[in-house]
């Protein structure tokens, strides 16, 4: 089959389709390609059929859109030289009667981006922005930064993966380091005789520093998937993003040393303090769980939840109370959560196992844990570094850090040690 172009009043052509024949043509080195030569009225009626011919599915990829609007936008220019040669509107009009879809008012640009799929011009330029960051770049150090429009889409993506993102408090920070001032201890109030002397008692103040850690990830598309207009790599990206770096994050916010990452919830020093102590080292009881619960103060536990692991799960599903009810209360509603003795559960693969000397449960307020975002993601297309297996890399870069800060508001069952 030929290729379609259209041909231009100012000479050249316009490719209108056949793009993946002529790129085949070209790799066999042929110098020649037929093609069906078409006006701009012509090439935009083709492409409102094509349109309509696909009006049954209910998506288009970004690119798919973006691809229409780059055609309709030539054929667009292509009809406004053809009225100025002719001298205004005039020597168009009949044709466009022709064709009542090139009737429609309004912005030519807003028209064009309604009719690709977009709901106006600034929607399909941020969308533009966003393929922009995708498929421009080089190997030097740093990359681009993802435009605000597209970050919104890695951080929806990346809260759907890292559960904790919906409990814990999150900040943006934009540079340095953040100090965030903390009250140590409270003062208290005294009673006092008519006239007699009032005590002192003063708060105590400290501070916590929350920095940023460096997480990445590599990931790798082939050349084949990125020239399939099919293939929306954007969302491909931030679907693979989501669920590494996620992973990643979840991890260290539970776990992390402060090396090189956060300090997790349950570091020594730094995370939450031991509640209570089970009196094994492989089992809990349902009276430890209660002793768990009241180990937090009262303002605390409005808003608590419990954070283990599957396995941890399945033992106190075993549980029973005295009157030989289970703990258990799964969620009676769609969509409801699990709950145990009145409190949320939450479960997380990288929460510890019931084993000796381990902290298998954490319970209390999430938000006493801060999660700081550094503003501005990065990405990074390397196009020579797979270019021997054929693949293009993308390279995705973020800061983060994750801190305790109220370090009342969050208790860890730890089992005994052996």
């Amino acid at each position: 089959n030929p290729i379609t172009v259209m041909e231009q009043t100012e000479g050249g052509y316009v490719l209108i389709a056949g793009l993946r024949r002529l790129k085949a043509m070209e790799l066999l080195g042929a110098k020649e390609i037929r093609a069906t030569v078409m006006t701009a009225l012509e090439a935009a009626e083709m492409l409102m059929l094509e349109i309509a011919e696909n009006e049954q599915r209910k998506e288009f990829t970004v690119s798919e859109k973006l691809a229409f609007a780059e055609k309709l936008k030539a054929i667009e220019a292509e009809k406004a030289r053809v009225r100025k040669s002719a001298g205004g509107k005039g020597g168009l009009d009949q044709d466009v009667g022709n064709c009542p879809h090139l009737q429609e008012q309004g912005r030519s640009r807003d028209i064009v981006a309604q009719k690709a799929g977009f709901s106006s011009d600034r929607q399909m330029r941020r969308a533009q922005a966003v393929q922009n960051a995708l498929q421009i770049g080089d190997d030097a150090e740093g990359g681009y930064l993802v435009p605000d429009e597209y970050e919104r889409t890695l951080v929806d993506a990346l809260q759907e993966e890292n559960r904790l993102r919906g409990l814990c408090k999150i900040i943006r920070t934009s540079s340095g380091d953040r100090k965030i001032p903390l009250v140590a201890s409270h003062g208290t109030a005294s009673w006092v005789e008519e006239e007699g002397t009032i005590p002192e008692s003063d708060d105590a103040f400290g501070q916590i520093t929350i920095g940023a850690h460096k997480i990445a990830s590599m990931i790798k598309v082939s050349d084949e998937l990125l020239q399939d207009s099919v293939f929306d790599v954007a969302s491909y990206i931030a679907t693979e993003f989501a669920r590494r770096v996620g992973d990643a994050e979840e991890a260290a916010f539970i776990s992390g040393d402060g090396s090189g990452k956060p300090y997790g919830m349950l570091h020594a020093t730094n995370g939450a303090a031991a509640g209570v102590t089970a009196a094994s080292a492989t089992a809990i009881t349902a009276d430890e769980l209660l002793d768990l619960i009241y180990s937090l103060r009262a303002p605390y536990r409005k808003r608590a939840v419990f954070l283990m692991h599957d396995s941890t799960i399945k033992a106190i599903r075993k549980l029973k109370d005295g009157n030989g009810q289970y703990l258990w209360q799964p969620g009676m509603k769609e969509g409801a959560p699990d709950m145990l003795l009145g409190y949320r559960l939450v479960t997380s693969t990288h929460m510890p196992v019931i084993a000796a000397a381990a902290k298998p449960i954490l319970f209390g307020d999430l938000t006493s844990y801060w999660i700081a975002d550094r503003e501005g993601r990065s990405m990074q297309r390397l196009n020579e570094l797979y270019a021997a297996t054929g693949q293009v890399g993308f390279r995705v870069t973020q800061r983060v850090d994750g801190r305790l800060v109220q370090t009342e508001g969050l208790k860890c069952l730890a089992m005994k040690s052996a």
